[in-house]
């Protein structure tokens, strides 16, 4: 009851000055970034150290890695589950613990199979459920400004691709890889547990608020406030019985699985092409300002036009920087690749983060988000398989990527046809 009054009285302070919304924003950021000890980015830098020590080949880390992946998809829609039944505050204060002490037993990993479990944990914790609580408590606390929003969170994963990497490099550098561990497992706890334990509000309702900080008039009748204050969305099983789910999580499967293969291969098709990995390094530099730069303006987008408008346009553009990629062979066409991977990236965080919301409701978000994020997970640890198979078959990467572009190029027309479907409850 006493920290129900502390947040009661922090809410009130904040609002006299802003939406309150703001403060939820920037702690669902903070979760985006505070994620990076269970993302890609940050996992890449260990592989040498981890490799070296334990004897273990970069092939059975990566295939670690990639059942863990699996692991993580799989185990997701408990976690939506449990956020609706528990709400997002409760169970982000048990992800952030849980994750901490993950990074903890990771630097104790001894061989292969501890190493998989401290992957598994890693992924379905960091990259999985507290990348999922963020987004929910996000889309709790806006409606008609979810999107731009949401380009604002995902701001916090960019920040996390551009500190964690050389931060876990110079942690490894400075007390090697275990201890690194150890404190990337401490820094979590420090980043996350008092904001979300003594500012997080599920939803704006607990509070008397609305969506956006909307305010209803003065003279609003009783019908008028309980209809205002009504939240509606379908059910995991409703909406697994509509188009629109399976067509969304189509669309989401092949960002997904496309923009993880040119993460994964990236380094190696500028080498095939003829290029100095030192250009590789730089070309993420360059992706990574670029989605910075433009998350806001798709978030813009998706809150003035149709989103299946704004998604079939981002599927485009991983269709263009597939096919790009392939014809980089010097500096300027790397950078030009670049500013499209960038503005790729920018689509892609922010779909995953608006589009079930927005099409389903907020009422069992989390439940209906666990099971898309799930596929679209799913299509990641897939990702790097037909590259990969590609170029051990022609020789070369450009062949099977151009083949690979047909993929967005045809969801792209297909997501035209997503309609959202009608929610009980909801005006028409």
């Amino acid at each position: 009851m006493a920290l129900e009054h502390i947040r009661e009285r922090l809410v009130q302070r904040v609002q006299s000055r802003l939406f309150y919304g703001w403060v939820i924003l920037a702690i669902g950021a903070l979760g985006m970034f505070a994620s990076g000890p269970g993302q890609s980015h940050t996992f890449s830098v260990f592989v040498g150290p981890i490799s070296k020590e334990l004897g273990i080949t970069a092939t059975e880390i990566a295939s670690a890695y990639g059942g863990a992946t699996l692991f993580a998809a799989v185990c997701l829609p408990l976690m939506g589950r449990l956020i609706d039944r528990h709400g997002a505050r409760h169970m982000m204060t048990i992800i952030a613990i849980l994750l901490g002490c993950a990074c903890f037993a990771f630097g104790l990993s001894t061989g292969i199979v501890w190493l998989s479990i401290g992957y598994a944990s890693l992924r379905f914790f960091g990259q999985g459920s507290l990348m999922m609580g963020s987004v929910n408590i996000v889309s709790q606390w806006f409606a008609k400004r979810r999107g731009f929003a949401m380009s604002l969170m995902g701001l916090g994963f960019t920040l996390s691709m551009a500190i964690h990497p050389p931060l876990a490099q110079w942690l490894i550098d400075s007390f090697g890889w275990r201890q690194a561990w150890f404190i990337l497992g401490g820094t979590t706890w420090a980043l996350l547990l008092v904001p979300i334990i003594f500012f997080v509000i599920n939803k704006p309702e607990d509070v008397g608020l609305r969506p956006d900080g909307e305010i209803l008039a003065a003279d609003a009748s009783a019908a008028d406030v309980s209809s205002a204050n009504r939240i509606t969305g379908l059910t995991l099983n409703q909406a697994l019985h509509t188009p629109t789910f399976y067509i969304l999580s189509a669309g989401m499967f092949s960002l997904s699985m496309l923009v993880t293969s040119l993460h994964f291969f990236q380094v190696s098709i500028f080498a095939d092409q003829g290029l100095e990995p030192q250009i590789a390094s730089k070309v993420f530099s360059i992706s990574a300002f670029t989605m910075a730069v433009c998350i806001p303006l798709v978030g813009r987008l998706l809150d003035r036009f149709p989103a299946n408008w704004i998604f079939s346009g981002g599927l485009i553009v991983m269709a263009c920087s597939l096919v790009t990629v392939t014809f980089v062979n010097d500096l300027p066409s790397a950078i030009i690749y670049a500013m499209f991977f960038g503005l790729n990236n920018a689509v892609t965080m922010t779909f995953f983060s608006y589009m079930f919301a927005h099409y389903f409701g907020r009422k069992h978000i989390g439940s209906v988000q666990g099971a898309g994020q799930m596929v679209a997970v799913v299509g990641a640890s897939l990702g790097p398989v037909l590259p990969g198979y590609g170029f051990d078959y022609f020789g070369e990467f450009a062949p099977m990527l151009l083949d690979l572009a047909i993929l967005p190029a045809t969801m792209a027309f297909v997501v035209l046809f997503l309609r959202a479907p009608k929610i009980p409850g909801e005006e028409t």
